[in-house]
């Protein structure tokens, strides 16, 4: 069975920066509210000129240019997203357009905050079956256009950007020592899916905060340690762990449970906020490009949150 490895990585957030001071000129709120209970310090908001799909073509092209390809050797786009206002053309088919790609099977994947890892894992299985060679997987949302800046609970968390990453086929497979992505573990507890919400006309972002907290912090270590064992590596060698980035006081408990005492916690909600299903990504083309974390390291990526569903895998970094 031919497996799958990420090659390549690319970012882009919008140039407008909010910061914790412009939201206290806004809603009812400080500094010091902001970062003493979820971390965050700016979040980077898109203009009305900068739609989903522009944002994620960024990424993607900077990813293809780090692999050294072309749009034309992409035969599968993927692109999770919860903030696609449009049904067609969908975002994954717009932003194939921007970039000029011939005919490539294109897909929108909607699992909110754990999107890109899902969309991950798609592509590795779809290029496993033999349905695909080269994927382009895109996290990418645009969390202003849904924001209640009214409510100073939830407009605090959000942000706008997107990531992406170049996943081909490995013929080696996952045994071998080169980059690789390793089996998925997701789930879901649909039960309480409401606790996060993006519903209404024009949609609008909601959550039950203090159930999402409880339930991160206390459920998904032990779901995140699995996710090490099915890959065959021990937390403590892991070089990289890129949580969802919600929220610093769950991205920090929940790292120090799975027991990861050797890797670099990705923190890139202080800078960018919560933007959904671009923050894993996006979070970890950062820590590549500083090169905080090595080629062929082990990473672990777990995804969570809306309709409190969660994936993660562990992947060898590119």
């Amino acid at each position: 069975m031919t497996g799958s490895r990420v090659v390549a990585l690319g970012h882009y957030q919008p140039a407008k920066v909010l910061t914790n001071d412009d939201l206290a000129a806004m809603v009812d709120t400080s500094d010091e509210w902001i970062t003493s209970r979820v971390g965050i310090k700016t979040r980077h908001v898109g203009g009305p000129d900068e739609p989903v799909d522009e944002m994620a073509a960024h990424a993607a092209a900077k990813a293809l240019a780090a692999a050294g390809l072309d749009s034309a050797d992409i035969d599968l786009v993927l692109v999770a997203t919860s903030t696609a206002i449009d049904r067609s053309p969908s975002m994954s088919a717009r932003v194939a357009a921007r970039l000029g790609m011939a005919s490539p099977a294109v897909m929108d994947i909607n699992v909110v905050c754990s999107g890109f890892t899902h969309a991950l894992a798609t592509a590795d299985h779809a290029i496993r079956a033999g349905a695909a060679n080269r994927a382009l997987v895109i996290g990418a949302d645009k969390m202003a256009d849904i924001a209640d800046w009214t409510d100073r609970s939830t407009c605090v968390l959000l942000g706008d950007g997107a990531g992406a990453a170049v996943v081909v086929a490995d013929p080696r497979g996952d045994a071998d020592a080169a980059p690789g992505i390793g089996p998925v573990l997701w789930g879901s507890v649909p039960e309480m899916g409401r606790a996060v919400r993006i519903e209404g006309t024009p949609p609008r972002f909601a959550q039950e905060g203090q159930a999402v907290y409880r339930w991160a912090t206390t459920q998904l270590p032990p779901i995140a340690r699995k996710v090490c064992e099915k890959a065959g590596v021990a937390p403590e060698d892991l070089a990289a762990v890129v949580l969802h980035q919600a929220n610093l006081r769950i991205i920090e408990p929940v790292a120090r449970k799975i027991g990861a005492v050797n890797a670099v916690i990705a923190r890139d909600v202080v800078d960018s906020g919560n933007t959904s299903a671009a923050s894993i990504p996006m979070a970890l083309s950062k820590l590549v490009e500083r090169g905080e974390v090595d080629s062929g390291a082990p990473a672990l990526l777990f995804g969570f949150g809306g309709n409190l569903s969660y994936a993660g895998q562990v992947i060898r970094c590119p």
